[in-house]
């Protein structure tokens, strides 16, 4: 049986792959396990995510790891997930820097447990000067909240007089976003079956294809993610111009 991987044209791959990790609760539920027993049995996916991507060479993967509005879940289950994010920097640091990837993380890392703070940081550093990749973890980050924060400081700049009002575009945002950096989503995924996109990452996926999958997180594979870059090539983006427009480009 053919791998999706080898119908893949190199020519033609999004650059920015954002996916949404959604259904550890319901794998466990299942099998008649706690919550916290889906989200330790993730892990496995995340390495399948960022495998494939590294494999087919996609320059950006975001994750998104952990919410601004997960703070709000149980203790208990808050409290795991923070553990088990240090324990898999610990696990992982040195396999994401040999794989030449370059870490960032993008949210409100003032919530995060100290601790976890400086494993994040360790890990950014080590990986500071590697190029074959971004790997991102979007961290306590809501896209509201991040939209909010933008344009508190552009709002600071015009009362300083570092800008003027009418000098504002889209640009400006973008700029003043966590992702000032990396080039807008081409891609979303979204695991469990659940159709919305969570306040995750709303400015960046404005021309984003978006594909919803009923496979549960923990059961991601690297097959999952070869078919989704497979039905995105075949998706045609037209960015708000016509079919005509596009074909005679």
């Amino acid at each position: 049986m053919s791998s999706f991987k080898e119908k893949i044209n190199r020519n033609n791959l999004p650059q920015h792959i954002a996916i949404i990790m959604d259904g550890n609760g319901r794998w466990a539920k299942s099998r008649g396990e706690e919550r916290t027993f889906g989200h330790k049995n993730a892990i496995e996916a995340v390495r399948n995510a960022i495998n494939a991507c590294n494999e087919i060479g996609i320059p950006y993967l975001t994750l998104y790891t952990f919410s601004s509005e997960n703070w709000n879940r149980p203790k208990e289950e808050v409290s795991t997930l923070m553990n088990l994010l240090s324990e898999t920097l610990l696990l992982e640091a040195e396999e994401i820097f040999t794989k030449g990837l370059r870490m960032h993380i993008i949210g409100d890392q003032s919530r995060l447990p100290q601790l976890v703070q400086d494993q994040l940081n360790q890990v950014v550093e080590l990986t500071q000067n590697n190029t074959k990749g971004n790997l991102i973890l979007a961290l306590s980050y809501g896209s509201q909240q991040e939209i909010v924060r933008a344009v508190r400081n552009i709002a600071q700049k015009v009362a300083n007089n570092e800008l003027q009002w009418d000098e504002i575009n889209e640009s400006t945002i973008e700029n003043h976003l966590y992702t000032k950096d990396f080039p807008p989503v081409d891609l979303m995924i979204r695991t469990s079956g659940e159709v919305r996109i969570s306040n995750f990452l709303l400015w960046q996926m404005a021309y984003a294809e978006m594909q919803f999958l009923d496979v549960l997180w923990p059961d991601f594979t690297k097959e999952t993610l070869f078919e989704c870059v497979l039905n995105y090539q075949n998706k045609e983006r037209r960015f708000g111009k016509t079919s005509e427009q596009i074909s005679t480009q």
